[in-house]
């Protein structure tokens, strides 16, 4: 206790000016003030304040030492905040960023989810399919689906998403089901523009590869392929995320189950891991609660 009011009173003269001002704003003397940071120089052997009878000023080894101890406290208030009945409420501006499609049908809702439980906040949601710069776009949380690329970000795991090969039952009615993915070639298969291949095992638990396939239509937009696989016009690879309600509800069948890749993560990345306001750490909660419970994508549509 005594070392980290030592801290605090570190941080209240430094940023206050004063040891009056920072006595005042702890409710004691200017000579506590003075005791607790003659005691913690003398604990680190480091000169932190140069002190006269009108200013404070700040060492070099204090300055740097001060933002350590603004994170260390801000750190704390939010974990006493997330904790207590009575704490802190989330405040302030959060801006997330995530896939379009994904967004849409599954991070909005969270969204307003959130914005009602903590009605200090304010949201700005992006939806985008390009990889936004969080740091100079000022974005807060990014939700990114797949195999997280090496960075100075960071990452943590929501929960998994794969991807099946669909078909309507009138497609199937009238053109068979394939049994293995030897049996593709023998289908439409609708693709993705640029579309290297579907991922799947050459055999039931065998090696994931890339497996070209070949139809009558091609296009950039994934939910346009959903769409004509209702139709019927052919098999798509999709995410569950897109298709779930579709394959509950009996309007897609899932093939080729046997021969899935398995499922990749659903993260959140930003940009910085230690000093994480209350806002943003209380969403990326709600999404990892959501995300990562397999209710959530096998439960009624």
């Amino acid at each position: 206790m005594d070392h980290l009011r030592q801290l605090q009173a570190f941080v209240n003269s430094a940023t206050r000016g004063s040891l009056s001002a920072a006595a005042q704003l702890e409710g004691v003397t200017p000579a506590v003030i003075g005791r607790r940071l003659d005691a913690l120089e003398a604990r680190l052997g480091v000169r932190l304040l140069l002190r006269t009878t009108r200013r404070l000023s700040l060492t070099f080894e204090g300055q740097a030492f001060l933002e350590d101890c603004q994170r260390l406290l801000t750190d704390l208030a939010n974990a006493e905040a997330a904790v207590s009945l009575g704490g802190i409420r989330a405040s302030g501006h959060l801006k997330v960023s995530a896939p379009a499609g994904f967004g849409r049908r599954h991070v909005a809702p969270l969204v307003a989810a959130f914005m009602d439980a903590n009605p200090g906040v304010t949201v700005c949601l992006d939806l985008t399919d390009r990889v936004v710069d969080l740091v100079n776009e000022g974005v807060d949380c990014a939700v990114r689906i797949g195999e997280m690329a090496d960075s100075s970000l960071a990452s943590s795991k929501l929960g998994e998403m794969r991807r099946v090969v669909v078909a309507s039952p009138a497609y199937l009615a009238a053109r068979g089901v394939p049994e293995s993915p030897g049996d593709l070639a023998a289908h439409n298969c609708l693709s993705l523009d640029r579309q290297r291949g579907w991922m799947l095992r050459d055999t039931p638990g065998g090696v994931v590869s890339s497996r070209k396939v070949s139809g009558n239509f091609e296009c950039n937009d994934g939910a346009v392929l959903h769409e004509w696989a209702l139709a019927g016009k052919g098999l798509a690879w999709r995410s569950i995320w897109e298709v779930g309600d579709d394959l509950r509800g009996g309007r897609l069948v899932s093939l080729l189950d046997d021969y899935a890749a398995p499922p990749v993560g659903i993260h959140a990345v930003f940009p910085e891991r230690r000093h994480l306001p209350l806002r943003v750490r209380l969403f990326i909660d709600q999404l990892r609660q959501t995300f990562g419970d397999p209710r959530y994508w096998s439960g009624p549509g």
